[in-house]
């Protein structure tokens, strides 16, 4: 085996996703587990920390040893254990964390605590496109919790140019998504209902940031927009609901290919990459495309939702040089990415 093949076993918990996969080489899945709580944290309209925690608690064991049967080895097999550290809810992360801890004491493997952002960004190394990324690379990063962009100069070089100043573009769509009527999460609902919809029906604002603040973002205005115009129906079966969802949806989008595109052209990226959970909204991905003559390059939809493949991505370019972390390392909640 060369000093760069790896085999990591990679465990994430940070918000209501339970996975473990088993990672070849920082490019190869050979399993891929998710145990979702999306259906049990519907009724609450999001996420319920602490039944997020309990319920990692319940499913934990089972979905690691399931990651290790669809991988076909045995744990003598592996080079490490990698596990998220943050960001993300302290409880979920926790569960996480002790799971890989006593994995790594019971069968004495090294263990690294994985940023869950740059999971994210690794997530195009599980790609067919991971042979054809060269650097500088650009990175938007927008999820639930997260609206991010890093250029990215080297493995595990980050820059961040740009960031959300108040609700992550995420976080706008599930607030927005409520607001209309439209199931948890908002994300994909509203990506939905905005078929059957006009995207300039409403001429909703986009934020225009001061110099010092020209790659950040903010949605909170936006959002407040569209709970206005909501409030002039007197029922739901009035409201526009398609037209609202596409019109908020084309603001969003506006705003994220506006200013990644900008970010590119001043950095000199070679290609920008889309990860997080938005990264799955369709309008997103054919504006981007069609915005720049970069590559612009995406994960498979099963990669952009949160899942432990791509922290053992991130895990295995940290392994290979070298890095390994004690076993007293602690969940950081906030954890930056630089």
């Amino acid at each position: 085996m060369s000093d760069d093949s790896t085999r990591i076993l990679a465990i994430e918990t940070s918000c209501d996703e339970t996975a473990a996969a088993v990672i070849a080489d920082g490019t190869t899945m050979l399993s891929n587990v998710i145990a979702s709580q999306t259906e049990l944290h519907a009724r609450y309209g999001g996420v319920f920390p602490e039944v997020a925690s309990r319920r990692h608690v319940e499913v934990i064991h089972a979905v690691v040893e399931e990651a290790m049967r669809e991988a076909h080895l045995g744990f003598s097999d592996l080079d490490c254990v990698a596990v998220t550290r943050g960001p993300g809810l302290v409880g979920s992360l926790l569960v996480g964390v002790n799971m890989a801890k006593g994995l790594a004491v019971a069968r004495n493997l090294p263990i690294l605590g994985v940023n869950h952002i740059e999971g994210h960004i690794y997530s195009l190394w599980l790609t067919e496109e991971a042979p054809h990324i060269h650097f500088p690379v650009l990175t938007l990063v927008v999820s639930g919790g997260h609206t991010e962009l890093y250029v990215m100069t080297d493995h595990g070089r980050y820059e961040l140019l740009g960031a959300a100043l108040d609700d992550a573009a995420g976080e706008a769509f599930d607030k927005v998504g409520r607001l209309l009527g439209l199931p948890f999460p908002g994300g994909p609902a509203i990506d939905r209902a905005s078929d059957k919809g006009s995207p300039t029906a409403f001429r909703f604002p986009r934020a225009v940031m001061e110099e010092e603040h020209g790659y950040d973002f903010s949605f909170s205005g936006l959002k407040t927009a569209v709970m206005r115009q909501v409030s002039q129906y007197h029922s739901p079966a009035t409201m526009p609901t398609a037209d609202l969802a596409a019109s908020f949806q084309a603001a969003v989008v506006d705003v994220l290919v506006g200013k990644t595109a900008a970010a590119a052209e001043t950095v000199g990226a070679t290609a920008v990459h889309i990860a997080g959970g938005v990264s799955a909204n369709r309008a997103l991905r054919a504006a981007m495309r069609a915005r720049l003559a970069l590559p612009v390059r995406v994960p498979p939809l099963a990669l952009c939702t949160d899942n432990a493949a791509m922290i053992g991505a991130a895990a295995h370019f940290h392994f290979i040089r070298g890095r390994r972390d004690s076993l007293d390392f602690d969940v950081v909640p906030s954890l930056q990415l630089v």
